[in-house]
């Protein structure tokens, strides 16, 4: 027997509980739905900020509105040398893979912790890779100096050139939210940002 020819089954009072308690079982569940909704990645250089909303326009030129609220964590990368990356650094690396499958930076960033180690596609590209892990031997070779890069359950040789671009993520404030900065921001359902991450000028993959 279903809940509803149970519930036909009782008195006008224990119906109206059970149609209640049912209603009430219902909200739950579409809240619980809600509230584990994920978060969302973007990636795009600002247009606009008023000091609290945060317009930002992504690669495919679709504009969205963030706004900032007391919880949001900003981070600049700030340039450095590549002769100041050393070994035991935490680095997220993002790289161009060549039909031998060698590996190539464009961009480099030293974290201050570690963040989400591992190898994987980059925007879903075969030809694209980013690398967060550890830094465990930097030498010479005739293309640049090679990382080699070790995480849990692997590792990664990854040549940085001289032309790729090198920063440390350092704690950042609102005045670095100017237009034409690239940012990669997390956003909840709400919009809220999150955590924005700003580098005074997006990088591009090699053609």
């Amino acid at each position: 027997m279903g809940m509803r020819e149970r519930i036909s089954m009782l008195t006008p009072a224990y119906k109206e509980a059970a149609m209640r308690s049912l209603a009430l079982l219902a909200l739950s569940l579409v809240a619980a739905i809600a509230f584990a909704q994920p978060n969302v990645r973007l990636r795009g250089a600002i247009s606009a900020f008023d000091g609290k909303a945060l317009a930002v326009k992504d690669a495919g030129g679709k504009s969205f509105d963030i706004l900032l609220v007391d919880k949001t964590e900003i981070v600049f990368a700030q340039p450095i040398a590549l002769g100041e990356i050393k070994s035991g650094d935490f680095l997220g690396v993002t790289s161009t893979r060549r039909a031998d499958g060698a590996l190539t930076a464009y961009e480099v960033r030293r974290f201050p912790k570690p963040l989400n180690p591992g190898h994987r596609p980059f925007d879903g590209r075969d030809d694209q890779t980013m690398t967060n892990a550890t830094v465990a031997a930097i030498v010479q070779s005739t293309s640049g100096r090679e990382l080699t890069l070790t995480y849990d359950g692997g590792s990664q040789k990854i040549v940085v050139p001289e032309n790729a671009s090198i920063s440390t993520l350092v704690p950042g404030e609102r005045s670095q939210l100017v237009p034409g900065a690239a940012v990669n921001l997390t956003m909840n359902e709400k919009r809220e940002a999150l955590r924005i991450q700003v580098s005074p000028t997006a990088v591009k993959p090699p053609k």
